[in-house]
């Protein structure tokens, strides 16, 4: 057994109590911790550890993303600023433009930048994850991968939100045989570090054959399935037109609604919706900084007091958890005009153990606690903007800055250590996206010409 203790250093717990020990230590043994404690206590009962100087260094548990799109690390810089569904009338999409191939280094590079921002638990929900998935397992991450399902028959420049032109059984097939082949590869992979999750993309696209496939799967592997649910004003109207009923209200009809499902955003969901979701112990990811751009706060608080687990996620084009976690806490406060909550600590907590219990997951991580998987990241506190740190919890989330984070540790191994990642050539990966981000952009804008676009774009590397 290999035991590595972290000295000198404060230790946030992310425990029940919310204990911050100083001058405390951690020790981990393979991928467990083993003690959390007083640095003296540990030192002495771990002769022999590899020793970590923690000096001016803080150890939080690693953030938990219950949300993400990885490749959309290809639209950043242009679909932050449309709205949603995006105002971009191209007849296809830029997803369209990419190879398998390049797929693979977008996807990496998105998990690095989840890293760098203290991520150590990501899930992933895509179509087609299978592409992808070794090069995100690569990075050492821990991976939930969900991967799309949907029977409703939509085209190539299929804004989400609309209604389909019809339900496929043969498409319904085809996807579930698709998803079922990522669980048979994936679930349980990298000695568990791997698990894969039931999902269907879209309420609108799903029919309630579907919904009961999807929920059939995730029984079958005991897991949890999840979904985008209210997400646009548009969606509301596509579903009282097409079934009648409101997003979560069809859901309910269909039995999806319960405690294995995670859902995302619920930024438009009214009284009775909150009320079933709440009845039902459904389980949220609320997506803060990306709802923000979207102009729009989703009732978070009403949701929590209705009974709902909430986790935090990123959503598209930046995986970065620390801004979640700072915009969930000011967004909030401006909602609901009140500046005493929430705070630091509940932000954290919301990261960590609520999106561990959003993912079925907090026996297992989410906290350092005795018994629980390795899962943490080490923050720098000796900074210009940190100093003097007097609460580091409220000192880091108010002030700091994804930078100030220097090693990550995931399932007892660094993947990253003093700043660097380990996994992956992460300057190869930005030179590769940076090119394959310009040639995809480019190409679209020059098979549409009729295309109104109205950004300036740079140039394609040479």
């Amino acid at each position: 057994m290999t035991t590595i203790v972290i000295a000198n250093a404060t230790i946030v717990t992310g425990d029940p109590a919310r204990n911050v020990l100083h001058d405390g230590a951690i020790a981990i043994t393979d991928n467990i911790v083993a003690a959390v404690g007083p640095t003296a206590d540990l030192l002495a009962s771990h002769p022999g550890a590899d020793v970590v100087d923690g000096r001016g260094k803080a150890v939080f548990p690693g953030l938990i993303n219950c949300h993400a799109h990885l490749l959309n690390v290809l639209s950043r810089g242009i679909t932050e600023d449309f709205g949603f569904p995006p105002d971009l009338p191209f007849p296809v999409g830029i997803a369209s433009l990419v190879s398998d191939e390049e797929r693979n280094v977008l996807a990496a590079l998105a998990a690095v930048e989840a890293i760098r921002s203290g991520s150590t638990t990501l899930l992933e929900m895509a179509g087609g994850i299978d592409v992808y998935a070794g090069s995100i397992v690569h990075t050492g991450m821990r991976l939930i991968l969900a991967e799309n399902t949907d029977d409703g028959v939509i085209g190539p420049a299929y804004r989400p939100g609309q209604p389909p032109t019809e339900f496929s059984t043969e498409q319904r097939e085809t996807k579930l045989v698709r998803a079922e082949d990522l669980f048979s590869k994936w679930h349980g992979a990298a000695d568990g570090r791997v698990t894969c999750f039931a999902s269907t993309q879209l309420v609108e696209t799903s029919s309630p054959e579907l919904l009961a496939e999807v929920m059939a799967l995730a029984e079958r592997h005991d897991t949890g399935y999840t979904i985008h649910l209210a997400q646009s004003r548009l969606e509301i109207e596509t579903m009282l037109a097409l079934r009648g009923a409101r997003p979560s209200n069809y859901l309910a009809e269909h039995d999806f609604l319960g405690p294995r499902l995670v859902a995302a955003h619920c930024r438009y969901v009214d009284e009775s919706e909150i009320a079933v979701l709440g009845n039902s112990k459904a389980h949220i990811t609320h997506q803060p900084a990306m709802a923000a751009l979207r102009a729009v706060h989703p009732p978070i608080p009403a949701l929590r007091d209705a009974g709902c687990v909430v986790g935090l996620g990123t959503d598209n084009n930046t995986q970065d958890m620390f801004e979640v976690m700072r915009t969930a806490l000011r967004t909030e406060r401006v909602a609901t005009e009140n500046a005493l909550s929430p705070q630091p600590e509940d932000v954290v907590e919301w990261a960590t153990m609520g999106s561990a219990r959003a993912l079925d997951m907090d026996q297992q991580i989410g906290s350092l606690e005795i018994g629980k998987k390795a899962d943490l990241i080490m923050i720098d506190m000796m900074r210009a903007h940190l100093v003097p740190t007097m609460r580091i919890v409220s000192s880091w989330i108010h002030n700091g800055q994804p930078g100030d984070i220097q090693s990550v540790m995931v399932d007892g191994k660094w993947v990253m250590r003093d700043g660097r990642v380990l996994t992956v050539n992460e300057p190869d990966l930005i030179e590769e996206v940076d090119r394959i981000g310009r040639r995809a952009w480019s190409r679209m804008i020059e098979q549409h010409p009729d295309v109104t676009f109205p950004l300036n774009l740079s140039p394609p590397s040479q």
